[in-house]
């Protein structure tokens, strides 16, 4: 089957782009363009699954340059995005047009050319929990740019799917983390410090409780809702989750016994997100999901962060993190 992966050179991009190839996919990996050539996480891929990959740069802005990435793909995998929710409070322009407009250009070649989308959306698009566990039909709340246009994107997709046809179907990941996850989130935050020696730590809230799930699971999630039945599942949108949510606190407390370390944390105010805009609680139902594909995640949180913590044990990969700095 021909694949194209917007994203591709991201966190669960990349990870996505190496299951879809070890499954025999034929594969067009969608870049972020940049003056040096440089093709992100895809780079970090082994040799033999990269070899098997064309990979394109370009920009989702730019309608030309999508649609001639996606026109010979059979399904689309949408995963392009800015997606740090800090940032989105400094740039709010740039993620409208990069994932409001650039999921239109996306919708727009597949209206042009054919094919199924599997849309990405986000659990940042519930804001905090009105009813827990979350199921597919809780309230959308924007509680940061990035969700306001998370939601802008999910409603596209629905649109086009009434007014134009287009075949799509949303998965909606919660907080997923694993190797090559940027700096910008919260385990790569806690892992860094604590592996470069620093036993005080310098974090934001811990009180927020997420549902965390290693990224083998969300990508074995993504390639599940890309088999579905595109007539009987077109326009739906599928929870991907693993149903238990975590205090940050007791997050730390795990990546203390993991790296074999005390560590005591001291509050950064920098790092707190405005008190209307943080999402105190999010806990994935995904009965959808489960029902439709069989699908289950499989790896313990203990396990996700003893992999995680072994990916970044390489010192070139450690520092790349640059743990003095807060990466918004």
């Amino acid at each position: 089957m021909r694949i194209a992966v917007t994203g591709a050179d991201g966190f669960i991009g990349s990870h996505l782009v190496e299951g879809l190839v070890r499954s025999g996919a034929d594969v067009v990996a969608l870049a972020q363009y940049n003056s040096t050539g440089a093709w992100g996480w895809l780079e970090d891929l082994p040799a033999d699954v990269l070899d098997s990959v064309r990979v394109v740069l370009g920009d989702l802005r730019d309608a030309e340059v999508i649609g001639q990435a996606l026109a010979s793909a059979e399904v689309v995998y949408h995963l392009g995005a800015l997606i740090a929710v800090p940032y989105s409070f400094h740039a709010p322009r740039s993620y409208v047009e990069t994932n409001v407009l650039g999921t239109q250009n996306v919708l727009d070649a597949i209206r042009r050319h054919g094919g199924r989308l599997v849309h990405t959306s986000t659990s940042e698009v519930y804001g905090s929990a009105v009813t827990v566990p979350i199921a597919e039909d809780h309230p959308l709340q924007a509680q940061s740019p990035y969700a306001a246009t998370k939601i802008a994107a999910d409603k596209l997709v629905e649109s086009y799917v009434a007014a134009f046809d287009v075949h799509a179907v949303t998965i909606r990941p919660f907080n997923t983390f694993g190797p090559r996850q940027s700096a910008r989130a919260f385990i790569p935050t806690v892992m860094s410090q604590a592996m470069t020696g620093r036993t005080s730590l310098s974090l934001g809230s811990l009180a927020p409780r997420r549902d965390l799930m290693f990224v083998g699971d969300t990508v074995a999630a993504f390639q599940a809702v890309g088999a579905l039945a595109a007539d009987r599942w077109n326009g739906a949108t599928l929870n991907a989750g693993t149903g238990t949510s975590w205090p940050m606190s007791r997050v730390v407390d795990e990546i203390a016994r993991v790296v074999g370390v005390d560590l005591d944390v001291v509050a950064d105010p920098s790092r707190v997100r405005p008190a209307a805009a943080e999402v105190q609680h999010l806990e994935c139902d995904s009965t959808r999901l489960r029902n439709a594909t069989g699908w289950q995640p499989r790896v313990t949180l203990r396990e996700g962060l003893e992999t995680t913590r072994d990916w970044m044990a390489d010192s070139r990969r450690l520092l790349s993190y640059k743990p003095d700095l807060y990466q918004l």
